[in-house]
């Protein structure tokens, strides 16, 4: 899922026609060749972080935020990090030392990974077979035991090992990179809070 605190997408059109994507059957049948074991939780469409809390139930484990960026040569980041985390992009930029990043367009993203916005996902990775994308995982999320992600659509989120997920990646033929995010983390946003009644302006 991606996040407000960016610049804005990138609208130049894609360079290559649409082709058949995996379905969540094909991943799934990936996974069991694999021997990697998940879980798989349904749900109602989500779209933003505050919907798949609401929506998801109880999960225990590490939920994840999924950034499909691009910079100013074209070339395509997914970055893979803890739902709360609220990423400085320029900061990134110069850490992955990818240079300027921005969200890449919706089409852009159909294109590279085969998923619409709200299913972004490291699962998306199956459909790469150009490796045009460059994976980045939070170092602290891959050090938890319990991973959620989508299975390349918003109606289900599937649980995974760090393990299996390396697995997985590999699979795919992609080495990830695994970054410390803190020093490009920002601020967590300040709760909004509702006065009381009587502590409340007055209104004209």
């Amino acid at each position: 899922m991606t996040a407000p605190d960016s610049t804005a997408p990138d609208s130049s059109p894609p360079a290559a026609a649409a082709r058949p994507c995996a379905t969540p059957a094909d991943l799934f049948a990936r996974l069991r060749a694999l021997g990697v074991e998940v879980s798989t939780h349904e749900h109602e469409a989500v779209f933003t972080v505050e919907e798949s809390r609401h929506l998801r139930g109880l999960l225990p484990g590490w939920h994840s935020k999924n950034l499909f960026l691009r910079n100013k040569k074209g070339q395509a980041w997914l970055v893979v990090c803890e739902e709360e985390r609220r990423v400085d992009l320029k900061a990134l930029g110069e850490l992955l030392g990818a240079g300027r990043l921005s969200f890449g367009s919706p089409d852009r993203l159909m294109e590279a990974l085969g998923v619409t916005p709200g299913s972004v996902t490291p699962f998306a990775i199956i459909n790469d077979d150009a490796r045009q994308v460059t994976i980045a995982l939070d170092a602290d999320m891959m050090r938890h035991g319990t991973l959620h992600f989508h299975p390349l659509v918003n109606t289900m989120t599937t649980a995974i090992a760090p393990a299996g997920l390396l697995s997985f990646i590999a699979s795919c033929g992609h080495e990830p990179h695994i970054v410390d995010l803190d020093s490009v983390t920002l601020p967590a946003e300040p709760a909004t809070v509702t006065p009381p009644a009587e502590d409340a302006p007055a209104g004209g």
